[in-house]
């Protein structure tokens, strides 16, 4: 059987719920952009780590790195909260949605994987863990982002408890991205 790659990620999947509320503010904000392109409703997640690339051999080492690992570290509590951009010129590059709750743990988490990773061949990403989840690329908003967020208002998310991540395959598929998840990795 030939090695093939895969283009995987980890991250933090979310309730159907959950989902529902953030596609619920995504076609809110709809209204009010000429053009971007919008995440998938089930595409929406919370990165950990892009591995780019990898082998099924690396998959193993992947797997049982994160097992053990996860069993070490306790679950935690995250609310949605906040909108905001990642710069462009004439577009949103990203229009994101913020995190609070336990931040401390979903950031020592990350440290953790990183670390368990490095020796695997992934290297630590050089610029900050900046957790947000991607509502769209590319959006160009009818007037300015401040102005937009004051007309779609304060929005509430149900609590999310995370027990565990998962290691997702990234494809693209008749012109659509879609995440596949390849393994969970329990917490706690």
């Amino acid at each position: 059987m030939v090695d093939q790659n895969i283009r995987a990620f980890l991250g933090i999947d979310f309730t159907e719920v959950v989902k529902d509320e953030i596609h619920e503010l995504q076609q809110n904000l709809k209204g009010y952009a000429s053009k971007g392109r919008w995440k998938g409703r089930d595409n929406f997640h919370l990165t950990l780590k892009f591995l780019a690339q990898i082998s099924f051999a690396q998959k193993a080492q992947i797997d049982e790195s994160l097992q053990s690992l996860c069993r070490k570290e306790p679950p935690f509590n995250l609310e949605l909260k906040g909108l905001g951009v990642f710069g462009g010129k004439e577009s949103c590059r990203v229009l994101w949605l913020g995190l609070a709750g336990d931040m401390q743990d979903l950031r020592s988490l990350h440290k953790k994987v990183d670390q368990v990773l490095t020796p695997l061949g992934f290297p630590p990403e050089r610029r900050p863990f900046s957790p947000h989840i991607t509502l769209g690329q590319d959006i160009v908003f009818a007037g300015g982002f401040e102005e937009i967020q004051a007309k779609v208002g304060g929005f509430e998310f149900t609590p999310t408890h995370v027990e565990r991540i998962h290691l997702f395959k990234s494809e693209q598929v008749q012109f659509k991205r879609i995440y596949t998840k390849l393994a969970d990795y329990s917490l706690g």
